[in-house]
């Protein structure tokens, strides 16, 4: 029996965004007692780094004279797995707001509340949004049908579901639905995918047992009254046919902007958050960022510039979760109590 989520989670730091650098953060966190609940748009961990360039060679982390996007991101979630972070994906962050007691209230549209006394926002060049395809009138049907992303797995359970795309999440949305869903079609212009292999050999396999359907062509036109009703798909020889369901999900892919983060009434320059060189802090106390979505005078946009600039906002952040306690500085080389929660002891 799955247990109901609880209306508020508090914790010590809410992270927003889960890319290297928001990983790094739970790292420094982590040494220091904090617990850290990491809140990202995308469906898994890694940003830009394993969401755009999983594959593409990166020089200047120090100590790995080179590593792809994707095993960064592994290497990170490794060495965070002591710390036992919690993550909630495909949420995005719709209200940041001050609270008495310097606390902070942040709630997602995936209808999740938190209260924490610290805020870190790690979100990059700001947030993923969906790339909507070219359907006229697709608008009308958002919320009612239409979806870039699922947010709450349960609502598709027992629904007929077109599934558009041909990359790694559509495949896996496939795979995922197929056994909930009372059916599930999946529409991309070829037979070839940019999935995952094994994700394209799992697909293929429930084709061929005939528990999804797949169609070659794009989704031209929607239908319904109220709700969605059906997609017409537009075949690679001229034909139209219509498929009957109750949701459609096209994953065409990702753009960035900046997205609420704009709304949350925090001082922007350029659309970067202006933090001071001390512990990243803002002119908010128990709101920080660190990364690409900050700013100050000498400011480089590095991975390696956010790792350092997690280490000095941990520091910080310790003073505001315990406060009135003394933070001992230790080195992980040398100290037992950090080597025991790394469990290197």
């Amino acid at each position: 029996m799955s247990q109901a989520k609880p209306d508020i989670i508090e914790t010590d730091v809410v992270l927003i965004g889960g890319g290297p650098v928001g990983l790094f953060a739970v790292f420094e966190l982590g040494l220091l007692n904090m617990q850290a609940h990491v809140i990202d748009i995308l469906p898994r961990a890694g940003g830009q780094c394993s969401e755009l360039y999983p594959e593409k060679p990166i020089y200047d982390i120090p100590g790995l004279p080179v590593v792809s996007g994707q095993d960064l991101t592994e290497r990170l979630l490794q060495q965070i797995a002591p710390f036992k972070p919690e993550f909630h994906f495909n949420q995005m962050v719709t209200e940041l707001h001050p609270l008495e007691k310097e606390r902070w209230r942040v709630r997602t549209d995936g209808g999740l509340t938190f209260v924490a006394p610290v805020v870190v926002i790690a979100a990059g060049g700001g947030s993923f949004q969906p790339k909507k395809p070219p359907i006229p009138g697709i608008e009308r049907f958002e919320g009612k049908g239409v979806a870039y992303a699922v947010r709450q797995l349960d609502a598709l359970r027992g629904q007929e579901i077109v599934i558009s795309g041909g990359g790694d999440s559509a495949l896996d949305w496939v795979l995922t639905l197929a056994p909930l869903a009372k059916k599930v079609t999946l529409v991309h212009r070829r037979d070839a995918f940019r999935a995952a292999p094994d994700s394209v050999a799992k697909m293929r396999a429930l084709l061929e047992k005939g528990e999804i359907d797949f169609h070659l062509g794009q989704i031209a036109a929607l239908e319904g009254k109220q709700k969605l009703e059906a997609v017409q798909l537009k075949t690679p020889d001229g034909a139209t046919r219509r498929i009957a369901c109750t949701a459609f999900l096209p994953f065409f892919g990702l753009t960035m902007k900046l997205g609420p983060l704009a709304d949350w009434g925090i001082q922007l320059h350029e659309n970067l958050i202006p933090v001071n060189t001390q512990d990243f802090a803002t002119d908010k106390p128990g709101l920080y960022a660190i990364g690409d979505i900050n700013t100050y005078p000498g400011k480089l946009k590095l991975i390696l510039c956010g790792f350092h600039e997690s280490a000095l906002m941990a520091q910080s952040a310790f003073a505001r979760v315990f406060p009135g306690e003394k933070l001992l500085f230790q080195y992980t080389t040398s100290s037992s109590s950090l080597q025991k929660k790394l469990g290197v002891a």
